[in-house]
């Protein structure tokens, strides 16, 4: 049964709070976070990707990237930007998108759970990523951004919730930028607390890494680092934990991830549309964007032009949970054989793309000459996910994109 700890946050006073929560690290590059945290001083941005205070030219992987986070961290406590609660809390995280709301519980994850297969997950990490959030970790001290997970509903925790969104008025509530709600109570009632505690430790037996591979690995990688170094070690050190949101899976949407590619494998365009011609009907769309609307049909634009492709009978076996995902036909039909794009993991020839920035931003990137090709996927459904989580199997890397993101920096969890 999953463990789910109260911990004391460490949080942004109210008046505040909407200009110093930000969108994830990864979600965005240095000129976009730059941009992002214009006219904020307190945005938390300077801290998760500090690289914005320094030269441009940078490598943000440097050392004096983390020194400058973890400088900045300490400097935002010093001003009060970030106070911690006296009492270890639980926090209902409920975020808003287009009329739909969604309702997690935020505490502090167990390590154990992550390494004995009680957190579930249905990603490999990509190794850079992995260990850039391991220093990032470690500097701080910190789990400075959330985990966002999943759980099997549970009748008592959803009743819970409901009370306290109902009867209590939310710690902050504000709308982004980007027009998503964020709505946040803290859970103050010591027998809630408990209550919270034991649901989670009695009623669910899994739950599942939604968005946050990387920061989940590096939070475990931290975790054997102090364990190994303390002669005084019990499991019970708050290193032991890491800070993540809990949704129930029956309220959790996902949206499409899609790739671009930066060359043909030598192939022109031409001989390209070709080979794709043995594992794919090609549609021609012209200039108007297209998007794909079925399972196992796919958006590519190449050279000003959207193509619908439609994976032929052979190419993919509805039975096998790996088998039948888009991201494997893609991967197993043009990427691997085509493209010579082996390891998706590492390859610097691909990048991935959320859904939600649409699929004009496929067509900026081909473009503008950065990427040659782009293809658009059909979303990964939840049931696939836990499906492939539960039977022990990994989807492709950047399988599942979930939206609104959860905001960094409504409360952080400290390692000591």
């Amino acid at each position: 049964m999953a463990i789910v700890k109260p911990f004391r946050g460490l949080r942004p006073p109210r008046e505040i709070v909407s200009s110093l929560a930000c969108l994830p690290y990864d979600v965005m590059n240095s000129k976009e976070a730059a941009e992002m945290a214009k006219g904020k001083d307190c945005s938390l941005l300077h801290i998760t990707r500090a690289e914005i205070d320094l030269d441009p030219d940078i490598d943000i992987h440097s050392e004096e990237v983390y020194r400058k986070s973890v400088d900045n961290f300490n400097l935002w406590q010093k001003r009060g930007w970030l106070v911690q609660d006296e009492d270890p809390s639980y926090y209902i995280y409920a975020q808003t998108m287009k009329g739909r709301t969604q309702y997690g519980i935020m505490g502090c994850a167990s390590v154990a759970d992550y390494l004995n297969g009680v957190i579930k997950r249905h990603e490999l990490t990509r190794p850079d990523k992995e260990q850039d959030r391991v220093v990032h970790i470690h500097t701080n001290n910190a789990n400075i951004e959330p985990v966002f997970f999943a759980y099997p509903p549970v009748e008592e925790l959803d009743t819970i919730v409901e009370k306290i969104v109902r009867t209590e008025k939310p710690e902050y509530d504000f709308v982004a930028k980007d027009g998503f709600g964020h709505h946040f109570w803290v859970v103050r009632d010591a027998d809630t607390v408990r209550r919270i505690e034991e649901l989670f430790a009695t009623k669910v037996p899994f739950t599942y890494v939604a968005d946050g591979h990387h920061r989940t690995a590096a939070a475990a990688r931290v975790s054997k680092e102090k364990g190994d170094n303390n002669p005084f070690h019990t499991g019970k050190e708050e290193y032991n934990y890491f800070l993540a949101v809990h949704f129930p899976s029956n309220q959790l949407k996902i949206i499409d991830y899609n790739r671009t590619v930066k060359d043909l494998n030598g192939l022109s365009p031409d001989e390209f549309l070709k080979k794709l011609e043995k594992g794919f009907v090609v549609k021609e769309k012209g200039s108007r964007m297209y998007k794909p609307n079925k399972l196992h049909n796919f958006s590519m634009y190449l050279d000003g032009k959207w193509y619908s492709l439609t994976a032929r009978e052979g190419t993919y076996d509805d039975n096998d949970p790996i088998g039948v995902l888009d991201v494997t036909i893609l991967t197993n039909e043009i990427l691997s054989p085509i493209l010579d794009i082996q390891d998706l993991r590492r390859s610097k020839r691909i990048d991935f793309v959320g859904g939600i920035r649409g699929l004009k931003e496929l067509k900026r990137r081909v473009d503008s000459g950065d990427m040659k090709v782009a293809f658009a996927l059909y979303p990964v459904s939840l049931e696939q996910l836990i499906t492939i989580a539960d039977s022990g199997n990994i989807m492709p890397p950047k399988s599942t994109w979930f939206e609104p993101k959860l905001r960094s920096g409504l409360a952080i969890h400290l390692l000591e």
